[in-house]
């Protein structure tokens, strides 16, 4: 397994954990991030195995094998409490519907030009239908509820990155230090960093 690529290679931000830079309630917030991953409990078992091949394609972790950053469990669950930003697209339906829709459109364009189910096709197939998606050039008549383009960049591509960088484990890949409780920041000038943050550094 090799890291990931990034330009805070030497920076670990999990390496405070037990350190003074966090306390009791913070360290046991990030072990349950890292640690307990919950169940699926909002999509079905095929919008399920959807959703993970667009994950991989969308934001692959071949340098992480087996310790790969779950993202799909975060997404459901946030879906099943019906958690959300407060506000909601004009041009789409309610969230928990829109995800809905939105995996069933990926599956049906899937069949209609390859045959296949998305998550049973090679890379490249993958590739094609997602991109026929961002470009709004979809066949298939799951869309007619549903603007492709809205859902691919404003609820797909944006959730499953947030979700990636919201992990602790994705925290050090851009250089965050993490929850600064009770530590605090000190240097809050431009330019100015304390001992603990990441330094930048291109190879």
């Amino acid at each position: 397994m090799t890291a990931p690529r990034t330009h805070y290679s030497a920076y670990d931000v999990l390496r405070k954990r037990e350190s003074v830079s966090w306390d009791d309630t913070t360290r046991e917030v990030v072990r349950k991030r890292l640690e307990e991953v919950p169940d699926r409990s909002f999509f079905s078992e095929q919008e399920w195995h959807t959703l993970q091949a667009v994950c991989a394609r969308i934001l692959p972790q071949p340098e992480r094998g087996s310790a790969a950053v779950p993202i799909a469990p975060w997404i459901d669950q946030k879906l099943a409490q019906s958690r959300g930003g407060g506000y909601r697209y004009a041009d789409m339906p309610p969230m928990r519907e829109a995800w809905r829709l939105g995996l069933a459109g990926v599956e049906a364009e899937s069949l209609l030009r390859f045959g296949q189910s998305f998550a049973a096709m090679n890379g490249t197939n993958q590739d094609t239908v997602l991109l026929t998606i961002q470009r709004g050039d979809v066949a298939d008549d799951a869309w007619q509820r549903l603007p492709p383009t809205r859902f691919f960049r404003s609820v797909l591509l944006k959730s499953i990155v947030a979700q990636y960088y919201a992990h602790p484990a994705a925290w050090s890949e851009t250089g965050f230090g993490g929850p600064a409780s009770p530590r605090g920041y000190v240097r809050l000038g431009i330019g100015q960093h304390d001992p603990w943050e990441a330094e930048e550094r291109h190879e």
